[in-house]
């Protein structure tokens, strides 16, 4: 029996990670494929992108079950529930620090309930995992415009405009951003 588990241990194991590299390469395509699109099939690669941040890696119980709550608390993030999306958030966060969405998501709550600073702390953590998380890039551009560092929000539009060339933010912020810098000099 002891032989029998570990033969089924070890064959969900390799199943795990031939499922962690095939999302890995499919994230490497979309990415190259979303340097090189205008704007509508930017949109759509940009979507799948989104989909596959917003599925927990793991292809199991677990991780149908935190990509569930991730949905959850999205949802209650649009309702305006901050205090109860950041309960969830900060759940998923504890039952696996290693899934970049969950932090993206705590930071976008953080970012609407005005505290600035734990949102970037989040966003760090985000980059960490995945340094191509243009929505975490452009977050972090908004966040480091609410704390009036425009020099670190154009870096990180510039960072977005990288990644995603078809991204509009970058567009609008970084002339408005070099603005408010001018204004502050005079």
């Amino acid at each position: 029996m002891k032989k029998f588990t570990k033969i089924i241990i070890l064959s969900l194991l390799i199943f795990s990670s031939v499922s962690a590299e095939e999302r890995d390469n499919e994230l490497n395509n979309l990415f190259k494929q979303l340097k090189n699109s205008e704007n509508t099939k930017a949109i759509e690669i940009e979507n799948k992108i989104w989909k596959i941040w917003s599925t927990h890696p793991s292809d199991d119980r677990r991780g149908f079950r935190l990509t569930e709550f991730l949905a959850q608390g999205s949802l209650l993030m649009n309702r305006g529930e901050l205090s109860k999306a950041y309960g969830i958030f900060s759940q998923i966060i504890l039952e696996d620090p290693k899934w970049a969405e969950a932090w993206n998501k705590r930071a976008t709550v953080l970012y609407m309930l005005g505290r600035y600073e734990q949102s970037q702390i989040d966003i760090n953590q985000v980059l960490r995992i995945e340094k191509r998380h243009f929505g975490a890039l452009s977050g972090q551009g908004l966040v480091q415009t609410k704390l009036k560092n425009y020099k670190k929000a154009i870096k990180s539009y510039k960072d977005v405009q990288k990644i995603h060339p078809s991204m509009q933010a970058p567009k609008v912020m970084i002339p408005r951003l070099k603005k408010l810098i001018k204004e502050q000099l005079i």
